[in-house]
This record gives C-alpha cells, sequence and structure tokens, in this order.
C-alpha cells in the first residue's frame, strides 16, 4: 500500500515536472535565434569599434597636420611682414 502511494506521489511530481519544462522546450527554437541574432550584433559591434578606432587615430593625424599647417601658415605670414 505504502508503494503505491510513494509511487503515485513520485508520478504526480513527474507529470508536474513535465508541465513545467514543456513552455521552456516550446520556446528553445526562438532563444536560439535570439542568441543568433545578439551574436551577430556583436560582431557588427566590434567591427563598428574598430572602425572608430580607425577614425579616431585618422582625426588625431589630420589634426596634427592642421596644427603644422597652421604653424607654417604663422611663419610664412611673419616672413612676409604681414
Amino acid at each position: 500500500m505504502v508503494t503505491w502511494i510513494v509511487l503515485g506521489v513520485v508520478l504526480f511530481a513527474l507529470i508536474v515536472l513535465a508541465l513545467a519544462v514543456r513552455p521552456v522546450l516550446a520556446r528553445l527554437p526562438r532563444l536560439r535565434r535570439a542568441a543568433l541574432a545578439l551574436q551577430r550584433r556583436a560582431t557588427e559591434a566590434e567591427s563598428l569599434r574598430s572602425a572608430a578606432e580607425e577614425l579616431q587615430a585618422r582625426a588625431e593625424s589630420l589634426q596634427e597636420r592642421a596644427g603644422v599647417a597652421q604653424e607654417r601658415i604663422a611663419l610664412i605670414k611673419a616672413s612676409r611682414g604681414k
């Protein structure tokens, strides 16, 4: 008699567990697609970050060139007496 009660409780627990797991298993394909989309976005973000670093380096280089050009213009104006 006790074994039937224990067996019934275990069976009931397994049924409740199966009912709880079922929605999670149903969502797995959507979660996988979302994970893949996030990986793609992470890859895009990494490429954008590297492009931004390159642009920043170019901007710093151009700023240095502009400073040199301003110095040269100042020297030319000074040599002309203006």
